[in-house]
């Protein structure tokens, strides 16, 4: 059995009842992502237009606003200054987490909050609804599992390694870039893993020499140097005027950095010298035909994009939690190069610039496009198969009836609340109660629930 048919080993669940019966000849997907930072919704708006180009009505919501009482808005902005001002105790919390059973309580009840508003903006002419965020992925399976959803639901793995939030009891299947996160997704029990490749914008291509050349005038960038785009995802988050003067005094390539919307940052590196600074750019496409290699610390759809424009990736200074859990899975993967030391800096630079390691890694990166059969065209056919049948059987666990829409009165809003506060607050507990463990404990216990 292939990866392409299905990971083995892992569950796979029967089909569950709706409380009414859906439109025949349904034609629609809706996909949900969350404007946490740029990578997942730029998965979900690729994703978008693919299958509109196949001939589906196609329904894009974001996670955050799923969530009653602006709670949306404090998650992002929590995880936004947790990595911020908190990166060590976030990296705590990440790795106490990372391989854990279901949701700890507060979690749940966050999730729990957004079922009523996720329900509505499922039409009954919906054929399959995707999800490219975990927080998503956790409402659609518990949905999916009690029987209040019957259309398939699929999650896009965004990210090259995989917490255990991506994987949710009831999600009917997961689609990887690749086997190595499909590894990962099947050993957190996730059903029916597809390795179909990755999703990036088609003007993501290898530029040729006047293209590059340009691209250069364009961006005001030298002619003739060798440029290193380095990116720190929309938010502009790490230790990225620390890079920029290590590739500087390095000598060896030319910072170009792009802050996204990180103003603040943008300014701070033309204070300092470096000549090439962008904040958020439209065209990165263009940006990066300009480019010889990308120095990135997330991992995240950026780096697919360079993979697809033919650049050498190098990880580096990452950000805690997934920015080096996606690290380590695209090293091993032989895609990118992840440099722990600063002396090696310069080093790893010359060899992907100049020798074969950088040949090797936009060969591998170009061949993640090639494979047949991308993550649109697996939804595509999962989603046709259900708007063809009219008369799909489906079956629900004996003893098990359809549940009324949970309505949420004052208390569980204040638990929601309180959930969010908690997921908050938590990490700069953890970097305050470094030195004790089991305080520490504890705190991450709350937040996990039930470990394996």
């Amino acid at each position: 059995m292939s990866y392409r048919d299905n990971v083995a080993g892992v569950r796979t669940l029967p089909p569950y009842q709706h409380p009414g019966p859906q439109e025949p000849d349904a034609r629609r997907i809706v996909i949900i992502s969350a404007g946490v930072g740029a990578g997942h919704n730029g998965a979900a708006d690729e994703l978008a237009q693919r299958l509109r180009r196949d001939g589906f009505l196609v329904d894009r919501h974001d996670f955050l606003d799923l969530l009653p009482a602006r709670l949306g808005t404090l998650l992002s902005g929590t995880y936004h200054r947790l990595l911020t001002w908190a990166p060590t105790g976030y990296q705590r919390i990440y790795a106490a987490t990372e391989h854990t059973g279901r949701p700890g309580p507060a979690v749940r009840v966050l999730f729990r909050s957004a079922e009523r508003r996720t329900l509505r903006v499922i039409p009954r002419d919906t054929c399959a609804v995707v999800s490219t965020y975990p927080g998503a992925s956790q409402v659609l399976g518990s949905l999916r599992l009690r029987g209040r959803l019957a259309v398939p639901t699929i999650t896009y793995l965004t990210d090259f390694s995989v917490h255990s939030l991506w994987v949710a009891p009831g999600i009917d299947s997961h689609l990887a870039t690749h086997r190595i996160p499909a590894r990962q997704a099947g050993a957190q029990g996730a059903a029916r893993v597809t390795v179909t490749g990755p999703v990036a914008d088609p003007r993501f291509a290898p530029a040729t020499a006047a293209v590059r050349g340009a691209a250069r005038a364009r961006f005001g960038l030298p002619a003739h140097s060798a440029l290193a785009l380095l990116v720190a995802g929309s938010w502009g988050v790490g230790p990225v005027e620390q890079v920029a003067a290590e590739i500087q005094d390095g000598g060896v390539a030319v910072p170009v950095v792009v802050c996204g919307r990180n103003q603040a940052l943008a300014e701070r590196l033309r204070r300092t010298g470096v000549k090439h600074v962008y904040g958020w750019v439209e065209d990165m496409p263009a940006l990066m035909s300009a480019a010889d290699v990308l120095v990135q610390n997330a991992g995240g759809l950026t780096s697919l994009e360079a993979f697809s424009s033919g650049l050498p990736v190098v990880s580096y200074r990452c950000i805690p939690g997934h920015g080096q859990t996606n690290a380590a899975a695209l090293q091993d993967a032989g895609l990118a190069a992840w440099i722990r030391e600063p002396a090696h800096l310069t080093p790893v630079l010359t060899e992907l610039l100049h020798g074969p390691r950088g040949r090797q890694q936009r060969i591998r990166g170009l061949e993640l496009f090639r494979q047949e059969g991308g993550p649109a065209e697996v939804i595509a056919a999962a989603a046709g198969q259900i708007a063809t049948s009219r008369t799909a059987t489906v079956r629900r666990k004996a003893g098990t009836t359809a549940r009324r829409p949970v309505r949420l009165g004052v208390p569980l809003m204040a638990a929601a609340a309180a959930a969010t506060v908690v997921l908050g607050i938590g990490t700069p507990l953890a970097e305050a109660y470094g030195d004790s463990p089991a305080r520490f404990g504890a705190l991450s216990h709350f937040l996990d629930g039930d470990r394996r």
